[in-house]
Formats: structure tokens, C-alpha cells, sequence
């Protein structure tokens, strides 16, 4: 299957998975039920570092888990014999109260809670064990450990990890050969067994699949979070390149692309009149149309380097009319540009410059990558913006070519480029 293939069945499938899990949001109960897990699955979770509060909220909705199916225990003790049973009340309350004040730990380190939480279950369901026998089912519950463990400790912890599930292992084993039915401490009625057997099949069961669960929405949400911010950086064709071959170099040459460079001109006079503050909320606006202009007209964003703007057109995929849509973003441009100094009274102006040609365009870098260009056509756009008239948009010949009939042009003359020699510049007329 292709790397496209594999992108459109991993949506599909994403899809199907939101859908479904929409469906169920739906309703009241599950809301309120969600939204108190939620919070009970943040608390204490503050100050980590994403990676390990997304453990520690998966720990903590474990944790709430476990109130639940041991305060549904302490339900069915409440009908016992209290004298008879009061060993098993008590383990049940401990248990249930060290489950829910859990969060507590979080303060003294990532796996303070989760080592605590392993220890005093692994002692409850063998002394459970003891007094009930193996008949109750309750050593099922170790099985826990195999599924849960990996989630909340992590991967780097593999030894540990398997340190705990291998004792869980042991320990039921233990109890399935060292606490027969006639071994038991309580005589327990087999109405009893026979009902924990089944509620322990059933509560190890639904936290194993409640864990799971939730550590994948966990996982999908941070994935989607990522991916979000991947495809606001790079076009969607790159980053389903960079998802489908990691490794694989990103570089490709366009016969037939276009570039615009447009910087602010007398900026540095103007940010000494603003101050920080001001410089940055006055770029913020401005790049922030021109980033929505890019979307309108269908173009890349290339990046910004201080009060420079760059963007092109005709890559990632090409088309034949790029040079005409990069045009009108500069002119739309211009545009935003006089609306902030006819709101502000500030002296903002924009010279821009576009070339049309051939280009290499890649990703570069591992760490804070970008998607950047290279080339004359590159250079003669810099250069054209260079020695441009602040408000208008100046283009190369090969612009002009292509865009006859489309706009009104003024000639500047001839403008030496280094590198490329002498070429005549053209001014586009605001029509």
C-alpha cells in the first residue's frame, strides 16, 4: 500500500473511531461521568511535563476505577456477616481509601502513586485471597498489572515494569496453589465465591479495557494535537511524506513556481517609535492577514524572519495560474497594510517583489524544521523586493509574461541582479 493509501486509510479509520466515540459523548450520564473522571483524572497531574501528565491522568482515572469496583464490594459487605467478614470490609475500606487519595502522591514524584497503588493491591488480593481462597477469582486481578503497567510507567522503565508484572504473575500462582477452597481462612457461603468470581472476571475486564481505552483517547488526542501543529508548519503533501518515510530526505525542484518577498521599509525607525510591545502586536495583526490571504489564495506560507514576509505558489502542487494568485495576495496586501495606517496613524508601508521560474524547494533540519526554497528565482524575488517602491508590487519578466492581460504594469527599468545580470523590473497598477 502506498504512503497515500496509508494516510487515507488511517483517516478513514480516525473518523470512524470519532464518530462512534461522538456518538456515545452524547449522552447526559456518560458527559457527567466523563467530566468527573476528567477531573479526577487532572488532579495533582499539574507542573509534569505532557508526556508524563498524560500517565499520570491515565493512573488517576485507574485509581478512580478502582474506587469504583471496590466501593462496589463495600455495597455487597454491607449485607454480610459483619463479624465474619469484618477482615474483608476492612481491606476493601483501606484499599478504597488509598485509591482515592492516590492523586496525593503525584507531589513526590512521577511513580510515587503507581508503586504505591501496585504494593497495596498486590498485598489486598493476597490477603483476599487468603481468607476467601482461590475460588473467589480475586488473584484474576493481577492480570491487571500486564496491561496497566506498561501504560503508566512507560516504556524507559521497562525493567521495572517487568519486575512488577513478573511478582504479579508469581503472586497468582501463589494464590492458585497455595489458597485451595479448604484452605480458606473464612468459610465463605459458595453463593459468595461463586458472585466475586464473577465480579472479579468482570471489574478486571473493564479496567483493562477502560485503561486501554483510555490511554488511546489519550494517545489520539496528543497525536491530533501534533499532527494539527505539523500541518500549520509544513503543507499536508509534506507531512504525509514525512509521516509515510521519516528518514527520507524531502527535496524536490519545480520547473514552474513562483516566490514573493515583502518586507515593512522603515521598520527599524518605526519599532524604536512603538517599543516591544507594540512592534510585536502590529506584526502580529499584519501577519496574521497575511497568513489568511495565503489561505484565500491557495498559496504556502513560507516563513517570517523579523518584518520580512515570504511565500510562493506552485508547490507543493502545482498548478498554472500561481503567479496570478501570488500577485493578488500582494496587492490584498497592500491593502491590509493601508487599513492599519488609516486605523493607527502609523507610517506602516510594504515594498513586495515576485519572480516566477524554477526552484528547489525541502525540508530542512531535524529539530524546529522548516519547508524553505532555493534558487534564482528565489534570489531575483529578494532582490526585486530589495530595491522595490514601498506600496507597490514589482515584478520580474517572466511575471509580467505570464500575467499579461490579467493586470496593468509600469515599467521600472533595469535593475542589476547579482548573480543573474541586468533584468527589467515591472511595477503591477493598483486597478
Amino acid at each position: 500500500m502506498s504512503g497515500d493509501a496509508h494516510g487515507r486509510a488511517r483517516k478513514a479509520s480516525l473518523g470512524t473511531w470519532r464518530r462512534i466515540t461522538s456518538a456515545a459523548a452524547g449522552s447526559p450520564v456518560v458527559r457527567a461521568v466523563g467530566s468527573l473522571f476528567k477531573r479526577f483524572g487532572d488532579w495533582g497531574t499539574q507542573g509534569y511535563p505532557p508526556e508524563v501528565q498524560r500517565r499520570l491522568k491515565i493512573l488517576n482515572v485507574f485509581a478512580g476505577l478502582v474506587v469504583v469496583a471496590t466501593g462496589s464490594y463495600a455495597v455487597q459487605n454491607a449485607f454480610m456477616d459483619y463479624e465474619k467478614y469484618k477482615p474483608i470490609i476492612a481491606i476493601n475500606s483501606a484499599l478504597l481509601v488509598v485509591a482515592a487519595g492516590l492523586p496525593l502522591l503525584h507531589r513526590f514524584g512521577p511513580i510515587a502513586a503507581a508503586m504505591t497503588l501496585v504494593a497495596c493491591e498486590y498485598a489486598a488480593l493476597m490477603a483476599l485471597s487468603a481468607y476467601l481462597g482461590r475460588n473467589a477469582g480475586l488473584h484474576l486481578q493481577y492480570f491487571v498489572a500486564a496491561a496497566a503497567t506498561f501504560v503508566v510507567l512507560g516504556p524507559e522503565r521497562l525493567r521495572l515494569v517487568l519486575s512488577v508484572i513478573a511478582i504479579g504473575a508469581i503472586l497468582h500462582i501463589l494464590v492458585w496453589f497455595g489458597f485451595p477452597p479448604e484452605l480458606a481462612l473464612i468459610e465463605a457461603e459458595p453463593s459468595l465465591t461463586d458472585s466475586l468470581y464473577l465480579q472479579a472476571a468482570i471489574v478486571t475486564m473493564a479496567i483493562i479495557s477502560a485503561t486501554i481505552w483510555y490511554a488511546f483517547t489519550l494517545v489520539e488526542q496528543a497525536r491530533g494535537e501534533t499532527e494539527a501543529l505539523l500541518r500549520n508548519i509544513l503543507p499536508d503533501s509534506i507531512v504525509e511524506r514525512l509521516k509515510a518515510h521519516p528518514e527520507e530526505a524531502i527535496a524536490d525542484t519545480f520547473e514552474d513556481a513562483s516566490v514573493m518577498f515583502a518586507d515593512i521599509s522603515g521598520f527599524v525607525p518605526l519599532a524604536r517609535q512603538l517599543g516591544a510591545r507594540g512592534v510585536v502586536d502590529m506584526l502580529n495583526r499584519l501577519v496574521s492577514e497575511f497568513d489568511a490571504l495565503s489561505r484565500r489564495h491557495r498559496l504556502e506560507k513560507i516563513k517570517t524572519i523579523g518584518d520580512a514576509y515570504m511565500a510562493a505558489g506552485g508547490l507543493p502542487e502545482r498548478s498554472a495560474d500561481h503567479t496570478e494568485r501570488l500577485v493578488a495576495m500582494g496587492l490584498d496586501m497592500l491593502g491590509a497594510v493601508a487599513r492599519l495606517r488609516a486605523e493607527t496613524g502609523l507610517d506602516v508601508k510594504l515594498r513586495i517583489g515576485i519572480a516566477s521560474g524554477p526552484l528547489m524547494a525541502g525540508v530542512i533540519g531535524r529539530n524546529k524544521f522548516s519547508c524553505d526554497v532555493w534558487g534564482d528565482t528565489v534570489n531575483l524575488a529578494a532582490r526585486l523586493e530589495s530595491v522595490g517602491t514601498p506600496g507597490r508590487v514589482l515584478v520580474c519578466p517572466a511575471c509580467r509574461v505570464r500575467l499579461e492581460g490579467k493586470f496593468a504594469f509600469e515599467s521600472m527599468g533595469v535593475v542589476p541582479i547579482k548573480g543573474i545580470g541586468d533584468c527589467e523590473a515591472w511595477f503591477v497598477v493598483m486597478q
